[in-house]
């Protein structure tokens, strides 16, 4: 039996172990893949206190050792649901594992989101990325897409720009919502072409499978866009399918939570991207985790 259980290992969740373990509580923190969340694809953050500049990885690093080094025992499982009994949460896992926690704190963060277009689903991993860092080396001097305006496409296109031989900017909206910094550090290189107002309308691909352009919508016009690759970068959505029943949800899929991460239900509390909010950043994040974990002990506390 935990004081609490922690579902998701990113900022959120990790600052939510920390502050739980400050306050004399047992904290077993559930991450069904990597530790850091959404972070750990950012070669360089500039916006988190006490930090000029620090890679996503390296910022993900501390926070576990600092969760760990105070006493918090950590997994990698894939939770599948979380049920409230009379004296406890049980929250079973996709591998097997059944836990049993006072209280719980859901911070499932977000994932990627995607067209929905024909044959999209097929291409992730085989000509369509989210992570330049990560894929980026794979399009080396060649012609990639990026679909997407906002600040997460321009970071990835900042590190694309320097690597690909042309980068292509497609947008749907009338103008790009980037940061003026990262717009201007992108359009000093004369290998980047944009396209605004643009609506994709599906994937060209050869006999083989492979990925070899991007139909789009331009002026009324219907235009293909030759390419190697494609990297998305439309947005993010809540992974919460799993916790509809124990947590309300808005039409987004959000969980709905008062401004201190309560919830509907006694005793469960949410964190971070995956809540309904107006601003999602690492430092909201980790607001919300030290909210949750607050309240989670003064539920334990009967207060």
């Amino acid at each position: 039996m935990y004081d609490i259980i922690v579902i998701g290992g990113g900022p959120s969740g990790l600052t939510a172990a920390v502050y739980g373990l400050r306050n004399g509580k047992s904290v077993f923190v559930i991450e069904k893949s990597v530790f850091g969340g959404q972070i750990v694809n950012s070669p360089k953050v500039e916006n988190i206190p006490g930090f000029d500049s620090i890679s996503g990885d390296d910022f993900a690093d501390k926070m576990l050792e600092q969760a760990m080094g105070q006493g918090a025992e950590v997994t990698l499982e894939d939770v599948i649901s979380v049920e409230k009994n009379d004296s406890c949460f049980v929250v079973k896992t996709s591998e097997g594992g059944s836990y049993e926690g006072k209280t719980v704190i859901l911070a499932t963060g977000t994932t990627h989101r995607t067209l929905g277009l024909a044959g999209e689903e097929d291409l992730i991993g085989n000509g369509i990325s989210f992570c330049a860092v990560c894929d980026g080396d794979f399009y080396r001097d060649k012609t990639v897409v990026m679909i997407g305006g906002g600040n997460s496409a321009f970071v990835e296109a900042n590190l694309l720009v320097g690597i690909v031989d042309k980068l292509i900017m497609l947008q749907d909206m009338p103008f790009f919502t980037a940061d003026q910094k990262l717009q201007s550090q992108l359009f000093t290189h004369d290998n980047v072409e944009t396209h605004t107002e643009t609506k994709i309308k599906g994937y060209e691909v050869s006999e083989d499978g492979t990925l070899t352009g991007v139909i789009y919508e331009e002026a009324g016009e219907t235009k293909t866009a030759r390419c190697d690759g494609v990297f998305l970068a439309v947005g993010l959505v809540p992974e919460n399918d799993n916790f509809k029943d124990i947590a309300e949800t808005d039409k987004a899929g959000y969980f709905v939570a008062d401004d201190i991460c309560n919830t509907k239900t006694p005793g469960l509390f949410v964190a971070g991207d995956c809540r309904q909010k107006t601003l999602r950043q690492v430092t909201t994040a980790c607001s919300d985790g030290a909210y949750a974990a607050t309240r989670a002990c003064d539920y334990i506390s009967g207060l």
